[in-house]
This record gives structure tokens, C-alpha cells and sequence, in this order.
């Protein structure tokens, strides 16, 4: 198991007449080689506790453990949890800052002091995990477009070779083919090296599509946490949230008050497309 979190609590402020508690009794199990994603409205606390699992953010009380090791205990290295925790915050791009694609990339194996040479090797390879060309390595990170940006930005936390990967919000105001061309490399990282990927996103649909299980936060403690189809199926519970299930589910429950015994816990087109044809072949067969 990589992270276990256990009655977190997080307040900001907490000395201030500004005092806030931002999560409230987390509990939380993150197994090996998981795709999770992290859904909740605004303030609900996702982006909070995303930065307490590579020690960004100390926790007002209570543990996280990594691999069955206390972060918070002494002597624990942050440093060390950072190279096995990676974290991509929302609109990375802005803080590329290098001359060059190659060297921003080299920037984070370089922190855990890496040789130059071994740096090299992984911003290579990360580099090419992400679709950014050979070519384009010794460009500025200012010279490539919006989404190759992004990329390059991802392509710095891999080169660091984490056994967990964090990303807020990776598709933020890309166009939709920039933000399939993200998820679909996310996805296939994820299935080629088996790491855990938690994404955090407010697109039901790209939840849906590529997770394996969701986790939806409010008001700072998780609401619901199960498989997509489990935790969309209770979309009444997640409108009261601020929240909604992908189009695709209202469609099929609507089309389930036509056709009685239509399956309608469904979160992706390709799925109700089975159950549409499932309930016609079962019908020619009746």
C-alpha cells in the first residue's frame, strides 16, 4: 500500500480571526498502481490535501503514512517523499523558467542530486513519454505551444521517476484535442509503469473515462468514494454537492423511463453504446 492517510485534519489561519479548517478527518486508503480521481466544488478541499501527500502542507493533526512510513515522524526526509510523490499543479506551464525545453526538464532529477549525465538521461526520457520531440529539446519552453508546454512541464515532475503522480486540474483551458492528447498519454503512463495517478478535475466526463475510482470531497471530508459507476449512479447526492454525473448517465436514465430493463448505470459513451445494443439483441431474443 503507498499512502495511508488517517483522520487528517488541516485548519489554516488557525491563530488568526481568519481561521479556517480546510479538511476534516480524512481517512483514506491509496493502493499501488491506482487511477484515482479527485472531484469536489470549489473550496471543498481537494487542491489542500493533494499537497499534504508530498509534504508541501504539515497536517494540523493526524498521520499520512508512505510506503507504512510516518512522513510527519523525525528525521523522515521530505526530499526523499517528493522523489516518489510527484505533484503537477494546475497551469504548470507557468513555471517553466529554464532556457531551454531540456534543461527546465533536467531541473527536478537536479534537485535530488543527480548527476548531470543521469538528469540528462531521464529529462530525455521523459521528455519522449511525453510527445515532445528531439527537435524541439533545445527550444525555449516559450517557443512551443500551449499544450506542449504543459507537456514539457508534466515531463519535469517524470523525469524525477515518481511512484505517484499528482496532477491538479492538467487539462485546464486547453482545447478538447490538447486535453485528450494529456489524458491519453496520462493514461497510457499509467498503464505502461503501473504508477499511481491521482487527477484531480471538475470534467465528469474525463473522470469517468479514464479513472478506476473517484473520491469526491466536500466541504472539506470525502462525500463519496468508490468506483465511477458506483459514485455516479448517486447523482441526485452529487448535484446537492454542486456536483453532476457525465451527460451520458442522464441520458440513460431517461432512455431506462422508455425502455424498461435498459441498463443505465453507465459513465462513458462506449458503455452505453453496449447497453443500448444489449437491450436490442435481448429484446430480438424475447
Amino acid at each position: 500500500m503507498s499512502i495511508r492517510i488517517e483522520h487528517l485534519n488541516y485548519i489554516y489561519s488557525m491563530d488568526s480571526a481568519f481561521r479556517k479548517q480546510a479538511l476534516r478527518d480524512i481517512c483514506l486508503d491509496i493502493d499501488d498502481g491506482e487511477f484515482i480521481g479527485l472531484i469536489g466544488h470549489t473550496g471543498s478541499g481537494k487542491s489542500t490535501l493533494i499537497q499534504h501527500l508530498n509534504g508541501l502542507i504539515r497536517a494540523t493533526d493526524g498521520k499520512i503514512y508512505y510506503n507504512g512510513e510516518d512522513i510527519y515522524q523525525e528525521g523522515y526526509s521530505m526530499t526523499k517523499l517528493r522523489s516518489h510523490v510527484g505533484l503537477v499543479f494546475q497551469y504548470p506551464e507557468y513555471q517553466l523558467f529554464e532556457t531551454t525545453v531540456l534543461k527546465d526538464v533536467c531541473f527536478g532529477p537536479g534537485n535530488l542530486g543527480l548527476d548531470a549525465e543521469t538528469c540528462m538521461e531521464r529529462a530525455k526520457k521523459a521528455l519522449s513519454i511525453v510527445g515532445i520531440k528531439e527537435k524541439d529539446h533545445n527550444k525555449s519552453p516559450f517557443e512551443l505551444s500551449g499544450g506542449q508546454r504543459r507537456r514539457a512541464a508534466i515531463a519535469g515532475v517524470l523525469a524525477m521517476e515518481p511512484d505517484v503522480l499528482i496532477l491538479d486540474e492538467p487539462t485546464a483551458g486547453l482545447d478538447p484535442r490538447g486535453r485528450n492528447d494529456i489524458l491519453d498519454q496520462i493514461a497510457d503512463l499509467h498503464s505502461r509503469m503501473g504508477i499511481t495517478v491521482i487527477l484531480v478535475s471538475h470534467s465528469m466526463e474525463d473522470v469517468a473515462n479514464y479513472v478506476d475510482r473517484i473520491i469526491a470531497m466536500n466541504r472539506g471530508s470525502v462525500y463519496m468514494d468508490g468506483t465511477p459507476a458506483e459514485v455516479f449512479e448517486r447523482y441526485a447526492e452529487l448535484e446537492k454537492i454542486g456536483l453532476a454525473a457525465p451527460q451520458v448517465t442522464y441520458f440513460m436514465h431517461d432512455l431506462q423511463r422508455s425502455f424498461p430493463g435498459m441498463r443505465a448505470d453507465v459513465t462513458t459513451v462506449r458503455e452505453a453504446k453496449d447497453a443500448i445494443l444489449g437491450w436490442f439483441e435481448g429484446g430480438e431474443k424475447r
